[in-house]
């Protein structure tokens, strides 16, 4: 994740050194001595023996042999490393703790204190492991200028980058665990504006933002988690929870699964980094647009706005009651449509009309009177009305109009014929 091979195979090279240089040289009076020959010859043993547990345990009949040995910083250095290739993250650190309290800078110790501190944490999750992770990844932020002993500024130069982004990882993971949103945010943000692909950074990143309520960022990393497949990617099973975080999140958020490839698969795909203008609108946005959208087109068309509001308080389970407390008997205001027939086909006194879609009937007009001539299906009538009665199944409502309540209308009587009269012819 974090390209650990190379630094812990630095660490390695860096420790060598010191504990190399601790050892008597001809004639050195300013250094610490052996013993007596048995604890050097056990020394020079334990520093060429390649097996971490034979390692283990010379150093164990070190300690109990001479347990007040002058060489004690590099048995401690000695027990953190073997640990470390053992695998044993819990005695590495109690190892690295040991040397951090006569020590406090000493980088091996902080170093393996924070490598170890995301796995200690999941097999037990003490507050303590958290507390010596966040002290050991500070301790090594606020030396990060300065090369660790033994190192070679060039050779620093390439490793840093490798442990600071650690160092800002860990502490963003503390902090999520501690419910600290935005600091784990800010270590997050940090750790990828340094290295942007990371998959299980992104994931983690999606869980701060969205406890912070910040869903169009958290939906966004959750999805750029989901869909990575680069170097550093999450593992299939957190990609696949990740994704599905995303398009649920944005179902909610908002309010259908619409734009979701769109907006957020086809932009978490091309870029690390949550664009300054990303956007989802949500589902209260898009409710108060169309809104504002059906409001300017009643506007433009206040008769069906009206017929629609009287269509839906029909069609409800409040319509019968509605209808004869609120509408019979009661001249409608101005209502629009379309002819769909009429009755006889000429001079009607019955017109059917379409008043919503204009194709489905949803209206009958009666008139006492005949109306002149007739007119064409699709011609556009306006009315006010009284209702006589309605059914929902099919949906009708019966007015009765008076003919100068109806207007448009445009048929016309059909002037009687001439009468021929026969012509009288003389006899020849």
């Amino acid at each position: 994740m974090f390209r650990l091979n190379r630094v812990l195979l630095a660490l390695a090279i860096w420790v060598a050194p010191v504990v190399a240089q601790q050892q008597p040289a001809a004639g050195g009076e300013n250094q610490p001595q052996f013993q007596n020959q048995a604890e050097y010859d056990l020394y020079t043993a334990i520093t060429q023996d390649t097996n971490p547990q034979t390692r283990l345990e010379k150093l164990q009949a070190w300690e109990k042999q001479f347990p007040n040995t002058a060489w004690i910083k590099a048995r401690r250095t000695l027990y953190l490393t073997t640990y470390v290739a053992l695998n044993k993250p819990k005695e590495a650190v109690e190892a690295a703790k040991t040397i951090l309290a006569n020590d406090p800078r000493d980088f091996s110790a902080l170093y393996y204190v924070m490598y170890f501190t995301q796995s200690l944490y999941g097999a037990n999750q003490s507050p303590e492991i958290l507390d010596q992770g966040d002290k050991a990844a500070s301790a090594i932020l606020s030396y990060i200028g300065t090369p660790p002993p033994n190192v070679k500024d060039e050779d620093w130069a390439k490793l840093r980058p490798d442990v600071e982004l650690m160092a800002h990882v860990n502490l963003g993971f503390i902090a999520m665990q501690r419910k600290n949103w935005p600091a784990a945010e800010t270590e997050f943000m940090k750790s990828l504006q340094m290295k942007p692909n990371n998959g299980l950074v992104d994931f983690w990143l999606g869980y701060t933002l969205g406890y912070q309520k910040k869903f169009p960022g958290a939906i966004f990393y959750w999805a750029r988690a989901g869909t990575y497949e680069g170097t550093d990617a999450a593992i299939p099973a957190v990609r696949k929870q990740a994704l599905d975080l995303a398009a649920k999140q944005y179902k909610t958020y908002h309010g259908s699964d619409e734009g979701f490839n769109e907006v957020v698969v086809a932009q978490a795909k091309s870029t690390a980094v949550v664009p300054q203008d990303f956007k989802i609108k949500t589902a209260q946005e898009i409710k108060d647009e169309q809104a504002k959208a059906q409001a300017d087109k009643d506007a433009q068309n206040p008769e069906l706005a009206l017929w629609k509001q009287l269509k839906g308080t029909l069609a409800s389970a409040e319509g019968a009651s509605y209808f004869s407390s609120s509408m019979k008997d009661a001249l409608i205001p101005t209502l629009k449509g379309k002819v769909v027939s009429i009755q006889p086909a000429v001079k009607p006194k019955t017109i059917v009309m379409a008043l919503e879609d204009g194709t489905t009937a949803d209206v009958t007009l009666k008139f006492e009177a005949p109306l002149p001539g007739k007119v064409e299906p699709g011609t556009e009538l306006s009315f006010e009305g009284i209702p006589e009665s309605y059914t929902t199944a099919p949906f009708m409502v019966v007015f009765s109009v008076d003919k100068d309540k109806l207007h448009g209308w445009t048929g016309k009587n059909t002037p009687a014929a001439p009468v021929r009269h026969k012509t009288l012819t003389s006899k020849r």
